[in-house]
């Protein structure tokens, strides 16, 4: 399918307008998986011309996801990874969990941005960072569709290598979503160390809503995605 390929428009507006040099793109992905963490990465792309081929994570097969990947760990003028938990999603929030991977990934960087074009509407980041949001910024800029890559291509691995020991949830061909397999597994054997225990889903689960955990932070951010109040039987 067609796309729009992205552009360094934003960047060049940051250091136009604000006056600063170094900019980071950041995106997450595994915010709407039941299991595994939430993974944030914040990439530094500089002005140089992209790979081709580069957009949203999501718009990619996973061969060309995986192959790109690879091009753009060598491509970026630098990359860093955050993650937040499962237990750390649980006991803080989305919200705050997306807060606290942000800023493990900006804070590993060799180099500290001096400004953040941060993926979708909404601010979870804030002070003490300078942070321009765009909506779809993972399809329209550089530095954003670049960590878009890298953090889902990481995090698929990180999912492959944590289920080594679950097989039945088949979590290196989900990573952690409600496919059809992930849910059958878990109405046999319930959720593992990896599983998300203040969510919904085990509302679905009699056998094994005694282990919900009941959520203590406020902001209630867990998103409402297909099939999370409920299982497809």
């Amino acid at each position: 399918m067609p796309y729009e390929a992205p552009t360094h428009t934003v960047e060049r507006s940051l250091r136009a307008t604000a006056g600063v040099k170094v900019v980071a793109g950041v995106d997450e992905v595994g915010r709407g998986a039941w299991a595994g963490p939430v993974t944030v990465c914040a990439a530094v792309t500089g002005l140089r011309r992209p790979p081709e081929g580069l957009t949203d994570s999501k718009l990619l097969t996973p061969k060309r996801r995986t192959a790109l990947a690879e091009i753009l760990e060598g491509w970026v003028t630098a990359y860093a990874l955050g993650h937040a938990s499962a237990e750390e999603i649980d006991a803080v929030g989305m919200t705050a969990a997306l807060r606290l991977a942000a800023s493990r990934a900006l804070d590993t960087l060799p180099v500290r941005p001096e400004a953040v074009i941060l993926d979708g509407k909404h601010d979870y980041l804030g002070a003490p960072w300078r942070v321009r949001t765009v909506i779809k910024g993972d399809q329209s800029c550089v530095a954003v569709a670049a960590a878009s890559v890298i953090a889902k291509v990481r995090r698929d691995a990180m999912m492959a290598e944590l289920g080594a020991d679950h097989a039945h949830f088949d979590f290196g061909a989900n990573a952690g979503y409600p496919s059809p397999v992930h849910q059958a597994a878990l109405r046999e054997w319930g959720p593992t160390p990896y599983h998300r225990l203040t969510w919904a889903y085990l509302d679905a689960l009699p056998r094994w809503r005694h282990m919900k955990k009941a959520r203590s932070w406020a902001d209630g951010n867990v998103p409402e995605i297909e099939g999370q109040l409920g299982f497809d039987f």
